[in-house]
């Protein structure tokens, strides 16, 4: 039999599900193939760089598929008559591939399955991308998870399935074997942000220092990361979300390898208990997706799709470009700009400000992270966000208000990751560092820095829209 495998957000040959079924059902005979999307890359919210990205992990896969003998089938068009065209010319039985949990996703692979049947090609589709997928877990009353600690709880009842062993043979085919698109061609322009070291061997190599961190120093990699994760200046975090997101590493051999440290190093144990925990947030999210389809474009918590936001553009663009005031929050969005990343903690201090400091609509910013994101991921980033606006799936999260100028002092006490990212304030003294409006005239002189001109003022006082928070969010509150 031939089988065409479909690659999407599976740009791997090694514990890639549908890949790994290909081979074992084919003997040889499978046909890779990857079909870009005009309806994706049009989306408002594609982001340039993650763009970029794909485009590096698609050249880096093709070019371990040549090593193999064979060659990546490329493709470019809507995808039920694309994925069709060339499972034609490739003469395949049948397409396997590595399921979507996303509505839009979902739909679309409907119709290609359907598209392929009308064709009589046969389908199969795998789970893949989650640790635990849709339906694995129930509560007792056979409904859908929407707190996670239960959720995380039914999920560890089930043993993490072992990695698939990585394709080692590919069928010689006669798909055309175009060059990759620019991003120019593609309708992008050129992104500044800097590049991210894309493909398999980039994400296994990744990995690889995360976890052999254990003779580091004690606040790194894996050993550090129950307790140093939250600390943005600190490598205490896996840098795979990109990886998983675009599917370049398999999620089962990350929490297989990280696993086998806690076997090996005792110390590690809950650390590495900690790490896979937060693994599951990116099933719990996906989940909730998945059987809560309004959540794409509206409040989890429908009732509070009433919420009064009443933030001006002015203060929506300073929060775009870092320019509130609040230092830990515009060396967040400086590092999004730059890099195309942001540390998870910061990401949660920049959503409460734009949603209870500035009273933004919280799609305002899910909108803003999906356009530089290079791991932007519809579910993670839409539970995120509404996590931290408490429109989402917590029991009662809106009263939760960072407050970001101690948030700073405990996170980034001695001010590195400040420093780094918002340069104008490096000479300032540490005790100052998070509230330079405190710092005095002479202080700040010394440190070069003047209020208004080389640094912004607050744009809010936070005391006074913590209070002004509450009360909007009580009023929806009381009314639901």
């Amino acid at each position: 039999m031939r089988i065409l495998h479909w690659f999407r957000k599976d740009l791997r040959l090694d514990d890639n599900t549908a890949l790994g079924e290909a081979c074992r059902d084919a003997d040889g005979e499978v046909v890779p193939f990857y079909l870009s999307e005009p309806a994706i890359l049009r989306r408002p919210d594609m982001a340039a760089a993650r763009v970029r990205f794909v485009l590096e992990c698609l050249a880096a896969l093709r070019a371990d598929i040549e090593a193999l003998g064979s060659s990546l089938g490329l493709g470019h068009g809507e995808a039920a008559e694309g994925v069709v065209r060339a499972a034609r010319a490739a003469q395949a039985d049948a397409v396997y591939w590595n399921d979507e949990y996303e509505p839009q996703l979902r739909t679309r692979d409907d119709a290609v399955e359907r598209a392929l049947q009308a064709a009589g090609i046969r389908v199969r589709r795998f789970h893949d991308r989650l640790l635990a997928p849709p339906g694995l877990v129930a509560t007792a009353a056979g409904t859908p998870f929407v707190v996670y600690s239960p959720f995380r709880r039914a999920c560890e009842q089930h043993p993490i399935a072992e990695p698939h062993a990585a394709a080692t043979r590919f069928a010689r085919h006669g798909l055309p074997q175009r060059a990759l698109a620019t991003l120019t061609e593609l309708g992008f322009a050129q992104t500044a942000t800097a590049p991210w070291p894309a493909g398999e061997a980039a994400a296994h190599a990744r990995l690889e220092r995360f976890l052999d961190g254990v003779d580091a120093g004690a606040n790194e990699g894996i050993v550090g990361y129950e307790t140093h994760r939250d600390f943005p200046a600190v490598r205490a975090v896996s840098q795979l979300s990109a990886d998983l997101r675009f599917g370049t590493i398999g999620i089962r051999r990350v929490a297989h390898a990280a696993l086998a440290v806690a076997r090996a190093t005792p110390r590690c144990a809950k650390p590495v208990e900690k790490f896979v925990s937060e693994l599951r947030w990116r099933d719990f999210y996906a989940q909730v997706l998945f059987h809560h389809p309004h959540c794409e474009r509206g409040c989890f918590r429908r009732e509070y799709d009433a919420l009064p936001w009443s933030g001006t553009p002015e203060q929506l663009e300073a929060w775009k470009l870092g320019r509130t005031g609040y230092p830990i929050v515009d060396a967040g969005m400086r590092e999004l700009l730059a890099t195309g990343f942001m540390h998870n903690r910061v990401r949660m201090l920049v959503a409460s400000f734009l949603t209870k400091d500035l009273l933004l609509d919280w799609r305002h910013g899910e909108r803003h992270f999906m356009q530089h994101l290079i791991d932007g991921d519809l579910a993670n980033n839409n539970g995120g966000w509404q996590w931290a606006a408490g429109t989402g799936t917590d029991a009662a999260p809106y009263f939760r208000i960072f407050n970001p100028t101690s948030q700073g002092q405990r996170l980034d006490a001695a001010g590195a990751y400040v420093r780094r990212w918002v340069p104008e304030l490096a000479r300032v003294e540490a005790g100052s560092l998070h509230r330079p409006w405190e710092a005095g005239p002479l202080a700040l002189a010394r440190a070069g820095v003047t209020l208004g001109k080389t640094y912004p003022h607050p744009i809010v006082d936070h005391s006074v829209q913590r209070e002004l928070a509450l009360a909007m969010y009580a009023v929806v509150k009381g009314g639901a």
